[in-house]
């Protein structure tokens, strides 16, 4: 069979297996489409004959895609959301909107940014609402591709340094970012804290007990890695994925615990901890928004990314 020719292909069929793909019924789609389920029916076929797949088969009451419909399911989906945003774009008026977003971060994130965002609201967008969720992972791309979230805050060196390979090579990736801030780590520990005066070598550091702070649970994060460089380790002996919890800890305990310089202001009880620079080297810590980029465009979506910034502006200025 020859290749499909895209100049006469009808985008019309292209919207008809976006919303078939998307109910998994030809009936539900024939309904929000305002067609008859002939005319949907009929749709598909002209485009399995003109992409030599069948697209979709019947399973059980519903519909079950073939892998050629999902593999370009992603493509087609943004391709028809960009174009409608070009050709009819929705103006977000913020003190009009009652648009919902739905944001993923830490706590400890949410905890330095979300006071100026909240202030933002207040003044010009009262009938705006935000979810924000935990942040469970140090990739947030399934969660931006799968619409879980409208955009994702946090460290992801491994993800940006992926994003800008790939960009350095001239390939195209559905994800977008924006440096937020940058902050500093420090080690936590209680006042009267056995090492919180006196020399604070990397052998008091590493013979200390430790708790770390992970989103997987995985007892090993960039401290350790930058650690292993030196050829050295800690004691990981309890592990927590919220800052707060770990910042309540150290404060009753003789645990250790590295925590943004910055958060520690915010947690209620920086007078019961002592901060300490670091024994030894560490990478910056990037704090970044990652978003897809089918959002790149929409004006609701532009509010929400300029509002964290000057949030963060409003914080890491001071």
């Amino acid at each position: 069979m020859s290749e499909p020719n895209f100049r006469t292909l009808d985008l019309n069929l292209l919207r008809v297996f976006d919303e078939v793909m998307a109910e998994r019924s030809l009936t539900r789609a024939a309904r929000n489409l305002s067609l008859t389920q002939p005319a949907v029916s009929n749709a598909l076929r002209r485009l399995r004959e003109t992409l030599g797949d069948e697209l979709v088969q019947r399973s059980g009451q519903g519909m079950a895609p073939t892998p050629r419909a999902l593999a370009i399911w992603p493509a087609v989906r943004d391709s028809l959301q960009q174009l409608q945003e070009s050709l009819a774009p929705n103006e977000f008026v913020p003190a009009t909107a009652s648009t919902t977003f739905v944001v993923a971060m830490a706590d400890a994130t949410a905890a330095e940014l979300i006071p100026g965002l909240v202030d933002t609201l207040e003044q010009e967008a009262p009938g705006v609402s935000v979810r924000v969720v935990p942040l469970t992972t140090r990739d947030p791309r399934r969660l931006l591709d799968e619409e879980s979230c409208d955009l994702a805050v946090g460290h992801f060196p491994s993800v940006l340094a992926d994003l800008t390979a790939r960009a350095q090579s001239g390939e195209s990736t559905p994800f977008m970012h924006k440096r937020l801030y940058d902050g500093e780590y420090v080690c936590v520990m209680r006042r009267g804290h056995p090492l919180a005066s006196g020399p604070f070598t990397l052998n008091r550091f590493c013979a200390a007990r430790h708790m770390l702070v992970s989103f997987s649970g995985r007892p090993y994060g960039f401290i350790d890695e930058s650690l292993a460089s030196l050829g050295r380790e800690r004691q990981v002996v309890l592990t927590v994925n919220q800052f707060f919890t770990a910042g309540r800890v150290v404060a009753n305990s003789n645990l250790l615990t590295v925590l943004p310089r910055h958060f520690v202001g915010v947690t209620g009880i920086a007078d019961q901890l002592v901060l300490r620079p670091l024994p030894f080297d560490v990478s910056p810590v990037h704090v970044d928004a990652v978003w897809h980029r089918r959002s790149q465009q929409r004006s609701a979506h532009i509010w929400l990314r300029q509002t964290l910034e000057r949030a963060a502006e409003k914080v890491f200025s001071s």
